[in-house]
Order: structure tokens, then C-alpha cells, then sequence
């Protein structure tokens, strides 16, 4: 008999009269630990961070980067000529290129807005991914790998760091009803618990599923999680140790405690018409407001204490991809760069504006280029080999160009750059070493960037 019964109460009465339950136990750590580290157990970066949040505005499909920030003459005097390659030819860009700025990078007419924001971006020229396939590629961006099945960046980063706020999640992801190729393998925990998996925050309909208060009488509403919780809390008693219903647990009491700070945080009223305006929500096109309302909510997240916000963009032009652009390429480019180009812009400034962009690193990459050649004299296809991203505030240079590819922009030829070299610079700015980052999974230590990744140090402030 133990000492519980000893005393005349079972340990399960002792618990919940000294603290309403394991949920309030579990709740009153969390409280106790500003940082909200969550089931890691991390307590913080292993050094001195220069960014405290990420904002990832991926860019799903492949944006051509010899038509957006790596400038290719030499593919004007070669245009329509035959690549070499069967019955392919060269194609040139069919957008003007200026300089612009105190560093005069080259923006292409595709970039407007962007463009008056270049010297606070490094541009990386010399991106290498692997493979010329959407789902693969996309989550080899997220993951670090090409197969589904583990964290994605976001995972990673809260697993490590936790969030700032303990009402809200950790890691956001923002879209406008489409989810790129890859599914939600993208936005994972993978074999992390599963409290560090992407929530999900759409731009129409309800934000978020299943948050709204159902019960006028919140009394009620507390029975019946109270009733939910400990339905978990005995199946978890019968199973041991169980990460699944452990998470369901924490995910209910973070749901809870969501449904008085989100809609806040998602009310716009208090936004200046300024404001408004500076991301395009006045823009006729419907794509464009959505856009830069998610634009103008990641500022917000970031704000309350959200670690990581990844926003995508909608699907366009079919299943495939935002920027894939096989046929029709003016005419896609353009949209999709009308669609995004304002927002993020905007983004950069506000974030400016609000003393904000030191602390926060924006992201802008997709899971590979395109061609310089074309099969049908209308579009260009799938290039991993070489293409272009760029990052910006939380402790990176300002206004410059890194790394480059060849004159026709087909291979990184210079200080080319790995998805895993990106992760571990990346973890690096949040003040984590990519090495010491890690997770024992199937007997062994796993980390983000596997055995691989380097810190890209020419970046960095």
C-alpha cells in the first residue's frame, strides 16, 4: 500500500486536490519557465542569438532566377539559338533589369517594391539543391531531406528555442488555401513530439479550426476539456509513456489558453489604414489581399512571440506550383510576382519601422530555379543546379550579392550554397549550432543537417 492510501486519499486525489491535475502541473511548469521550452528540454541558445524570429516567405514552384535578381546577358545574345541539348534552345529574359540602391544590386521589372528594399537584403546567387522534382524538393527545403518522415526547419527551431509566448504556438504556417506539393510532410514534427508540428492559419474562412468558443458558459466549456484531459490522462496511465497522447494534452491546454490572445492578435482594426494599404489589402485582385493580410499577420505573430511564421503563396496556376512556369512564362511571372511583390516589401519596412527587422530573419526561397533553355520557346523547367534566394535583418549584411552562377546562369559556379549550409546558418543567427541541435531518433543523435552544413560567415553581421 503506499503512502497515499496510507493517509486515507488515493495518489490521484492527492494530485488533483493539491493542483487541479496533471494538466495544471504540466501548466504551472510551463508558467514557471518563461521561455517555454516546451518537451525539449533546451533552455535557450547555446550562444549569444542575432535574431530572436524567422519569417519564411517560401516561394513553392521555382522562380526563375536569371528573370528576378541574377542578371544573364549573355542569354540576349544567344536567345533561340540551340542549347545543345535535343531540340532545346536558349531562352533570354524577357523582363529589364536596373540597378538599384547605394549597392546597386539588379532587380528585375518583376520586383518593383522589392527593389526599393535591396540594401537590406544578401542575395544568394549560388543556391544548389538536388532533385527537379516539386514534392521532393520542397521537402528537402523544409527537412533536409528528400523523404518524408522528419522535422522540417520550423520543428527544429521551437524545438530548440521554444516560443516567446506561452498562448501561442510556436511555429505558424500562414496560406491561402493551397498547400504546395509535398503536403504537410512540408511543415512536419516528423519524429519530434508532436507539439512542434505547423499550425495551421488560413487567409479566408476560420483561421484556425476548432478554437472559436462553442459554450457561452466558459464553466461549461472547462468540464468538458476537463472531461477530454482526463480521458488522455487515464488512457496514458494504461499505455506508460506515450508522446502522442502527451502532445494532445499540452495541444488542448495551449488551445485554451489561444482562443482569448488569437483573436487579438488577428484583429486588424487597430492597424493604421496606412498600414493597410502599405501591404495591399485595398488591392483589387483577391490573390493580393490574401497575400499581404498574411504578410501583415506575420508581422503580428512576431510581435506577440511567435518563433516561426511561414507564409506560402497561392496556387495560381494548377497543382504544381506557384512559379512553375513550363509554358507562359511572362505571363505567370508577372502574376505571381504581383501577387507577392508589395507584401513583402511592406513586410521589411514595417518591421524597420517597428524596431523589429534586427531581430527578425526574413527567408525568401523556393525548392530550385529554372532553365535557361526551353523545350517549347514559351517557359522554362525545373533547375536545381543552380538559382536564387534571399535572406534578410536578423543579423545578416545588408546590400550585398553572394556567391554566383555561370554566364547563363545553368551551375553555381562560385561559393555555391546547400540547403544544409542555409539550415546551419540559419540555426546559427537564432544562436544554435546546427551540430549540437539534436534528437535521439532509432538509436542514434539526429539533427537537421544530418552530417552535413557549414555556417555561411561571410553572411553574418
Amino acid at each position: 500500500m503506499s503512502r497515499c492510501q496510507d493517509l486515507g486519499v488515493t495518489r490521484r486525489e492527492m494530485l488533483k486536490t493539491a493542483s487541479n491535475g496533471f494538466g495544471l502541473l504540466a501548466l504551472s511548469a510551463l508558467l514557471a519557465d518563461n521561455s517555454y521550452a516546451g518537451l525539449s528540454g533546451q533552455r535557450g541558445p547555446h550562444f549569444p542569438p542575432k535574431a530572436k524570429n524567422v519569417i519564411f516567405c517560401f516561394m513553392p514552384g521555382g522562380v526563375s532566377h536569371m528573370d528576378s535578381f541574377d542578371p544573364k546577358p549573355k542569354l540576349a545574345e544567344l536567345d533561340l539559338k540551340p542549347s545543345g541539348k535535343g531540340k532545346r534552345k536558349w531562352l533570354k529574359c524577357p523582363w529589364k533589369f536596373s540597378n538599384y540602391g547605394q549597392s546597386g544590386l539588379p532587380v528585375s521589372e518583376l520586383f518593383p517594391h522589392i527593389a526599393t528594399c535591396v540594401d537590406d537584403l544578401a542575395v544568394i546567387r549560388s543556391m544548389k539543391s538536388e532533385l527537379p522534382l516539386h514534392a521532393p524538393g520542397n521537402i528537402f527545403l523544409h527537412t533536409g531531406r528528400n523523404i518524408s518522415g522528419f522535422p522540417s526547419l520550423g520543428s527544429w527551431v521551437t524545438y530548440g528555442l521554444g516560443s516567446e509566448n506561452q498562448n501561442l504556438p510556436g511555429y505558424l504556417l500562414l496560406h491561402n488555401g493551397a498547400i504546395p506539393p509535398g503536403g504537410l510532410e512540408n511543415f512536419s514534427n516528423g519524429f519530434l513530439p508532436a507539439t512542434y508540428q505547423a499550425m495551421e492559419m488560413r487567409a479566408e474562412g476560420t483561421p484556425i479550426d476548432n478554437l472559436s468558443v462553442s459554450d457561452k458558459n466558459q464553466q461549461v466549456q472547462k468540464a468538458k476539456l476537463d472531461a477530454a484531459l482526463q480521458q488522455d490522462r487515464q488512457f496514458a496511465r494504461l499505455l506508460g509513456s506515450n508522446d502522442s497522447i502527451e502532445s494532445a494534452i499540452s495541444n488542448y491546454e495551449m488551445a485554451y489558453r489561444m482562443q482569448s490572445l488569437v483573436p487579438d492578435v488577428l484583429n486588424l482594426d487597430k492597424e493604421p489604414e496606412a498600414t493597410k494599404r502599405l501591404y495591399g489589402l485595398d488591392a483589387s485582385d483577391k490573390h493580393k489581399r490574401q497575400y499581404g493580410l498574411q504578410c501583415l499577420r506575420a508581422r503580428r505573430l512576431v510581435e506577440a512571440g511567435v518563433r516561426f511564421v511561414e507564409i506560402t503563396c497561392p496556387s495560381l496556376f494548377g497543382n504544381n506550383g506557384t512559379w512553375d512556369q513550363h509554358t507562359e512564362l511572362k505571363k505567370g511571372h508577372e502574376t505571381n510576382a504581383m501577387v507577392t511583390d508589395q507584401a513583402i516589401a511592406a513586410l521589411i519596412q514595417d518591421l524597420k519601422a517597428r524596431g523589429l527587422f534586427q531581430e527578425t530573419l526574413l527567408l525568401w526561397a523556393g525548392e530550385f530555379g529554372r532553365t535557361p533553355d526551353t523545350g517549347n520557346g514559351d517557359g522554362r523547367d525545373h533547375h536545381p543546379a543552380g538559382y536564387t534566394i534571399w535572406m534578410a535583418g536578423g543579423g545578416i549584411k545588408r546590400g550585398i550579392a553572394y556567391g554566383a552562377t555561370d554566364e547563363i546562369g545553368n551551375e553555381a559556379v562560385e561559393n555555391p550554397v546547400t540547403i544544409h549550409d542555409l539550415h546551419a546558418t540559419i540555426l546559427h543567427l537564432l544562436g544554435l549550432d546546427h551540430e549540437k541541435l539534436t534528437y535521439r531518433f532509432g538509436g542514434r543523435d539526429m539533427r537537421l543537417t544530418d552530417v552535413h552544413g557549414k555556417v555561411l560567415k561571410e553572411l553574418i553581421v
